[in-house]
């Protein structure tokens, strides 16, 4: 789960100015609303809290982040009413379930679960399980064909281009149906963590969701990352966040 969260604070410094090149360092910033809510869904499974509840506890906990409007308004309503988005942020907080389940059936179930408490339209929920499902073929060892026979399958989303294919005509675009097939091809297109971020970022669009969604399969693919990634973005996290993360990566084991 350290690969999604990793994956924002690198990509938080692009999503305003996009770049159309790997050609830049690595450098782990702060955290956004992507590593906020990541955590939040890791949360709710470690506590098997409603997935309502939790998000919204760790949405008021850490207000002053680039929450989108309609979001802001969900966090705050008493009733907290889905509004039917197609908006990525289903598919940035979803990881932690590819992480947690030991079955499609669940995964999937629980990956619709945690979407549609906010993001109830179609293609909201559609790109919550294709990535968690994603996340979790790569964890049980699928290899890169498998994953993307079975994304392609089940959901439809063409993965058959390569970044350099879809770079130059790619804009910035924060529906799910926008970015979540172009972050799998990141993944699909690297030879290991950090080229996936990067490809990721390359893209020039919603920079740090997009780098947050492929480092979260890269890092379930890869079994690895590297160190001084790894304890830069743990340096970056406040200690309630740091406290999550350690306990759902030794529940479920996630090796980095």
């Amino acid at each position: 789960m350290i690969g999604a969260i990793a994956g924002d604070m690198i990509g938080s410094p692009y999503e305003s100015c996009p770049i159309k090149t790997v050609a830049f360092p690595m450098v782990v910033s702060a955290f956004t609303d992507d590593t906020v809510l990541t955590l939040a869904v890791a949360n709710a499974i470690i506590r098997c809290m409603d997935y309502r509840k939790a998000i919204k506890c760790f949405a008021r906990n850490f207000p002053n982040l680039p929450y989108g409007g309609s979001f802001w308004h969900w966090i705050w309503d008493p009733d907290s009413i889905p509004y039917y988005s197609y908006g990525n942020g289903s598919a940035m907080r979803v990881s932690p379930i590819g992480f947690a389940f030991e079955s499609i059936e669940a995964v999937l179930a629980h990956a619709r679960r945690s979407a549609e408490v906010s993001h109830n339209h179609p293609e909201g929920i559609k790109g919550a399980q294709a990535t968690a499902l994603a996340v979790f073929l790569a964890r049980k060892d699928a290899d890169k064909a498998t994953i993307r026979r079975q994304i392609e399958t089940r959901f439809a989303y063409d993965l058959g281009g390569g970044v350099d294919d879809i770079r130059a005509g790619y804009r910035f675009d924060v529906s799910c149906q926008g970015s979540v097939p172009e972050s799998i091809i990141a993944f699909l297109d690297s030879k290991d963590y950090a080229t996936a971020v990067k490809n990721a970022i390359s893209l020039g669009g919603d920079a740090d969701t997009m780098a947050c969604i492929a480092g979260a399969i890269a890092q379930a693919y890869y079994k690895t990352m590297p160190a001084d990634i790894v304890r830069q973005a743990r340096q970056n996290l406040p200690e309630a966040l740091l406290a999550v993360l350690d306990h759902f990566s030794q529940r479920y084991d996630c090796p980095y």
